[in-house]
């Protein structure tokens, strides 16, 4: 069921975990791939019996919970729980957590979405946020407040830049003054990046992105460490409702069959690209954890399995060199998310994060980020450097 953890022995390696962890066969048919309970509601044996628990879609689904158990094992969570968006996901932890008067305090690189849901949606609300460097430990021990505080929320790799912020240290510092630490691990998938095992209180997903994999399903997931935070998004999940629907659980499953070995492709290619880009003549930076010049990279080295398949750079001729530069590429396409099997080329000012133009979260209007996907390395570098070079 939802709120109990995976029933695979934790022992078990991450791939072995990430194909079997809440997949038993259909005991009814001996079916290898659980089927999906495309259903809104459960024959009950007599009133207030419940067969396997199960009354209404929006409390349970066998398919959703198959999802749930295999999150909460690939996490090291207590429990898992799946909703139609990320951002439905993190509205729900939130509402979980705060109430008005209490303080948010959150890094100054993170998806704009992500900002805009706390500073539109919970601000107005009651909840007062500040945004920092979360990479400079200094600058968040004089941000937090106690008892104020009560959400630390990290992103790490962060969205566009690339920040590295240390996970274990952050979670020492939110701890110390009774706040929740969440860490939003869409970039870094849980195949990269262990955040609860760091010390993080909860974890966040655009299911979308890796966990999926292939760009055809809609999703997000809160995974969290502790009875307490368990029962309250559960309960939020169930009294709010924004629960993601079976087919769109069952195809994030089949997604994370492969995260593995799709993770290692994508941060193999991106090195590959970082690498063939550093010293470019048209850009200023390359922002990529994997280089050795990166200021995260030791850290992200000792906290990461690998370095991901996100990378930004920085144009040297401003604005318009990035524009023509993204609407230049031929494997890479133009078109926002990331995370997939394909590789996409994005500009954040006026796509994924156009909604935090003007704030102190503006992403500057020379950097081009790129989600890059499982087609051969060669290919992909070719055309970035073709484009450039156009």
């Amino acid at each position: 069921m939802s709120d109990t953890a995976s029933s695979a022995p934790a022992q078990q390696g991450f791939s072995t975990r990430a194909i079997h962890a809440g997949q038993a066969f259909d005991p009814s048919t001996g079916s290898v791939v659980p089927p999906v309970y495309l259903t809104s509601t459960f024959v009950q044996d007599g009133i207030g019996n419940f067969r396997g628990g199960y009354e209404y879609a929006r409390g349970g689904n066998p398919t959703r919970d198959s999802l749930q158990e295999l999150l909460a094992s690939l996490e090291g969570g207590t429990a898992a729980y799946s909703f139609a968006s990320g951002l439905a996901a993190e509205d729900a932890l939130l509402r979980s957590i705060l109430t008005p008067g209490d303080h948010v305090v959150m890094g100054n690189d993170v998806y704009g979405g992500t900002h805009r849901l706390v500073n539109r949606v919970f601000v107005p609300w009651g909840i007062t946020l500040d945004v920092i460097d979360m990479s400079d430990l200094d600058q968040v021990r004089a941000a937090v407040q106690h008892p104020a505080t009560k959400v630390l929320w990290i992103e790490t790799p962060s969205n566009p830049l690339m920040k590295i912020s240390d996970i274990a240290a952050l979670a020492e510092i939110g701890h110390g003054v009774g706040a929740t630490v969440i860490v939003d691990n869409t970039f870094a998938s849980p195949y990269l990046q262990q955040p609860i095992a760091l010390g993080a209180d909860a974890v966040v997903h655009s299911t979308t992105k890796y966990l999926g994999g292939h760009s055809d399903v809609l999703g997000g997931a809160v995974i969290v460490n502790g009875a307490e935070l368990a029962d309250r998004v559960a309960f939020t999940q169930f009294g709010v409702g924004a629960v993601s629907g079976p087919l769109d659980a069952w195809l994030t499953v089949r997604g994370i069959k492969t995260l593995a070995v799709r993770m290692e492709r994508h941060s193999a290619n991106a090195q590959a690209i970082a690498e063939a880009l550093v010293g470019h003549p048209a850009l200023d930076a390359v922002y990529y954890p994997g280089l050795p010049t990166h200021p995260g990279h030791d850290l992200a080295a000792r906290q990461m399995r690998g370095f991901g398949g996100m990378l930004s750079v920085s144009l040297r001729g401003g604005a318009a060199a990035a524009r023509r530069f993204a609407e230049s590429t031929t494997v890479f396409q133009l078109a926002e998310s990331l995370g997939g099997v394909e590789s996409l080329i994005g500009y954040p000012s006026e796509m994924t994060h156009a909604s935090v133009k003007g704030t102190s979260l503006e992403v500057p209007d020379n950097v081009i980020r790129l989600s890059v996907g499982i087609e051969d390395a060669d290919d992909l570098v070719a055309d970035v450097l073709e484009a450039l070079r156009s």
